[in-house]
């Protein structure tokens, strides 16, 4: 049995706000998750004697699992009411919570539908900087804008793993600017081949164990 699975299993839950009305773009959606795994691993409460250090710690040393839901109307409004952070892009809105026990969502969040989320583009997002992070997603994979968006803070949190301390600290001063894409399949088998940090998935939803999905391509991780 891996290590990882006889720790205490946690979850970081993340709450996308989704109206029937202007619902965030898909990218949009993705690039916001990701920040928002930024800015909760990055927080003060996260780190030293802060409030959610210790839930961070025993989350990060069994299996980093995220699990994204989403809300609309009065049922954000409380989902807003919950400890947490909500990040802002440019048309989407995500909550990021402390980690909790696989067995303990809070009642506010656990009504929460998890699967199916569907999110489009308004038109297709532009070419990427280069100079900032990337988040490159598997082009030969089919995940629902849920799954998409977990992955994407699992590569974000791998990048942030790699880097020094003062990598760490421009990239908070950014705001953890970053953007996501998904390059074309001889792209993708360069990225594999690159030695970034690569999402490998343990299969629990939506597709194969051991699957490639995100590649995370930080400046300062490039070979």
């Amino acid at each position: 049995m891996d290590a990882r699975d006889e720790a205490p299993q946690y979850v970081l839950p993340m709450v996308v706000r989704l109206e029937k009305v202007e619902p965030p773009g898909f990218t949009d959606a993705l690039e916001t998750a990701a920040r928002a795994v930024l800015m909760i691993l990055a927080a003060e409460r996260s780190t030293g004697e802060g409030v959610w250090a210790e839930a961070m710690e025993a989350w990060q040393d069994a299996r980093i699992r995220k699990v994204v839901r989403r809300a609309r109307g009065g049922e954000w409004r409380k989902a807003t009411e919950l400890p947490g952070i909500t990040v802002t892009g440019a048309t989407a809105e995500v909550r990021v919570y402390p980690p909790i026990p696989l067995d303990g969502w809070p009642k506010e969040l656990l009504k929460l539908q998890v699967s199916g989320t569907s999110l489009e583009d308004p038109e297709p997002p532009s070419e990427p900087d280069l100079t900032e992070p990337v988040l490159w997603l598997n082009p030969e994979l089919e995940m629902s804008a849920g799954k998409a968006m977990a992955q994407c803070g699992h590569a974000a949190q791998l990048a942030w793993f790699d880097l020094s301390d003062e990598a760490r600290k421009l990239w908070r001063e950014s705001d953890f600017v970053l953007s996501v894409r998904t390059p074309s399949a001889a792209h993708w088998a360069t990225l594999l081949a690159s030695g970034l940090p690569v999402v490998q998935d343990a299969g629990f939803t939506e597709i194969d164990p051991g699957s490639y999905t995100v590649i995370a391509d930080h400046p300062v991780l490039r070979g």
